[in-house]
């Protein structure tokens, strides 16, 4: 891929243009933060927004509730992915579906720590409609009490209950590869840690080790594919290997996958790649991989499934970012201080690679 050069003041002037000129129309206005360093983009014009849910089931349970005002026997949905949009006015691209990773929820795409733009916002502006999730179980996708309530109520064993996790924020540094180790930086390292308070307050509890496998995410992607007649699918972390399995599930309606740092790829020892065949597929990784070793192996994995896969007939690409010339990322890119020069190489990645809207 050619390295991108454009220095960062130019990548956000050009942004900044963009954004004016794809904005011309009369609809819902919404103010942007933004640096106090940086003027303001222009104002957010856009043709809809809203939200709903793809997904889900229906439980009955006779332990919802230990507490007296509320009956512990009923009826509940489980397993639903909440989804918030927003479209462009003339949208002239295909429908993107933001999927967060560990612990974590949609805010990763929103508005960074320290206030700028966020990838959600910008790829609006670009004119990709644009589907942010929350995964099932998380944010304001329901839980389930009921195995915790039969516990209580005695009715199950203590060791019955689900494996729910927190990453705390001192081993939580090394993984995010904000340094080798809490509270080393790695030299160079761009996520506004001056901000770092605002991102720790992101993180909630993490229920995916009680979940099944592919988690209930994966199916409710592939129908919020359909529904949007087509998306390119674009996930981080844990949820990488999600739009794999969604392929693998059913590729009908996936446009293109693009895996940011994903703690899996397919394995080719054991995957079916032909779901894979013929689809533009991306997996993209920040700075600082090699020196952590939690990344290095997972990059491996993923370099040996591109090959396996464009073997057999795919599309497939991995880029590390310093090897176009974009330096000092963390796991957490979509909101490093260069995150826009990041998201404006990815927009022209897709444009050129998925023609037309959905």
């Amino acid at each position: 891929m050619p390295a991108m050069s454009m220095p960062a003041k130019r990548a956000r002037r050009a942004v900044r243009r963009l954004a004016a000129a794809l904005l011309a129309g009369p609809l819902v206005t919404v103010d942007a933060p933004a640096r106090a360093a940086d003027p303001p983009p222009a104002p957010l014009t856009i043709g809809a927004q809203g939200s709903f849910f793809v997904g889900g089931r229906d439980v009955s349970s006779d332990t919802l509730s230990t507490l007296p005002a509320y009956a512990p026997s009923g009826t509940i949905s489980v397993d639903q992915v909440y989804v918030r949009y927003q479209i462009p006015v003339e949208p002239a691209r295909p429908p993107l579906v933001l999927i967060h990773g560990c612990c974590l929820t949609g805010k990763t795409w929103e508005t960074t720590p320290d206030g700028r733009m966020g990838w959600d916002e910008f790829f609006v502006r670009r004119g990709f409609p644009t589907y942010v999730i929350d995964q099932a179980w998380r944010g304001r996708s329901a839980i389930s009490p009921a195995q915790i309530d039969a516990v209580k109520m005695g009715r199950a064993e203590v060791d019955s209950l689900p494996p729910v996790f927190s990453a705390g924020r001192e081993p939580a540094w090394a993984i995010f590869r904000f340094g080798p180790e809490y509270p080393k930086v790695f030299p160079g390292m761009q996520f506004p840690l001056e901000a770092q308070g605002e991102f720790w307050k992101q993180m909630v509890a993490d229920w995916s080790a009680a979940l099944p496998v592919p988690n209930p995410t994966v199916p409710a992607l592939s129908e919020l594919a359909k529904r949007l007649k087509g998306a390119v699918l674009i996930a981080h972390s844990q949820s990488g290997i999600y739009p794999f399995q969604t392929a693998a599930l059913d590729r009908t309606a996936i446009r293109a996958i693009v895996s940011i740092e994903p703690a899996a790829c397919p394995d080719p020892a054991k995957a079916d790649l032909a779901p894979f065949k013929d689809l533009p597929i991306l997996v993209l990784f920040g700075d600082y991989v090699e020196a952590a070793p939690r990344w290095a192996p997972r990059l491996k994995l993923c370099r040996s499934f591109v090959a396996a896969a464009n073997a057999a007939g795919g599309r497939a690409e991995l880029i590390l970012l310093p090897e176009i010339g974009i330096h000092g990322n963390s796991h957490m890119l979509m909101q490093d201080k260069n995150s826009l020069d990041i998201a404006d190489w990815l927009a022209g990645w897709i444009e050129k690679r998925v023609v037309g809207k959905s």
